[in-house]
């Protein structure tokens, strides 16, 4: 059997290939927890310790799914957003640190509302934002949708877990008749899909291969094509003052801009994230 020294630096070396010197010793620490339930200095302090069977056979099959190009958050089944643990699958997008910054911006603007707000999150894969948007803002009534029915069963899993009293809805947001149904709201929110398929070579193969095509990439190639419907949808669904964020392809922030104001919208505001990208809109 390897020990825990052994291992953490075989499996190092191997993502040295698909990954840099951080990332890959940060993603073999992270399996290295997951099997052995040891933190990092334990596993230094015991660095000479063999794996039993059961460890040396978890190691091997996450190695095999790590050197594959599959995610970390994939193999082990969870992710964090928001300090908080949430279950993913290949039928949900991962959570990223600039999501966080979006609902972060949502919390900030709404803690102080003098009404219970309605807020709507549309496309919503693991159900991160409604979901923290719920346990930050525990007065507001959160509805979210998606059209996959795995993402939707994966949601409600993190709503249980988590503890979050959210709506969780099955719908096609692009049919006309489906979101007339969704009725009003103060806040609508989305991370929606904005990635032209003829972009999709230039992605990772860790997203590209892995994570659902269906919450990536717009259907019509048509980066803005989400965010046009989200803009007509808002002139009839959102209440008077209220708001809409969208996460932004940093590639399509000014044009995404740019349609918000042509459909209205009084006040539209775009931030950088925090590597400096223009990756988050909000339009009143």
């Amino acid at each position: 059997m390897l020990s825990y020294n052994r291992a953490f630096y075989e499996l190092l070396n191997k993502l040295k290939g698909l990954y840099d010197d951080y990332e890959s010793a940060a993603i073999a620490h992270e399996v290295m927890h997951h099997v052995t339930g040891r933190d990092k200095l334990q596993r230094i302090l015991e660095k000479d310790t063999s794996f039993s069977a059961a460890e040396q056979s978890s190691f091997e099959l996450m190695q095999a799914e790590l050197l594959r190009g599959k995610p970390l958050q994939y193999v082990i089944g969870h992710a964090w957003f928001m300090g908080r643990r949430y279950k993913v699958n290949e039928h949900v997008l991962i959570p990223r640190p600039e999501t966080e910054e979006l609902v972060d911006w949502i919390v900030q603007d709404m803690k102080d509302a003098d009404k219970t707000i309605s807020v709507l999150d549309i496309g919503t894969g693991s159900g991160c934002i409604p979901i923290s948007l719920k346990l930050e803002l525990p007065k507001a009534i959160v509805s979210s949708c998606d059209v996959s029915s795995n993402a939707i069963k994966v949601a409600k899993e993190n709503a249980l877990q988590l503890q979050a009293d959210i709506n969780v809805l099955e719908t096609d947001f692009l049919d006309a008749d489906k979101r007339a149904a969704l009725g009003q709201y103060d806040v609508i929110v989305s991370n929606p899909p904005y990635i032209p398929v003829s972009e999709k070579e230039q992605l990772h193969k860790n997203v590209k291969d892995f994570e659902p095509s269906l919450a990536l990439f717009v259907p019509t190639d048509d980066a803005l094509l989400f965010y046009r419907v989200i803009a007509e949808f808002g002139k009839t669904n959102l209440n008077a003052g209220g708001s809409i964020y969208c996460e932004l392809h940093v590639d399509y922030a000014m044009a995404t801009k740019q349609l918000f104001e042509e459909c209205g919208y009084a006040s539209v505001e775009v931030r950088k994230d925090m590597h400096g990208n223009l990756r988050m809109l909000k339009a009143k």
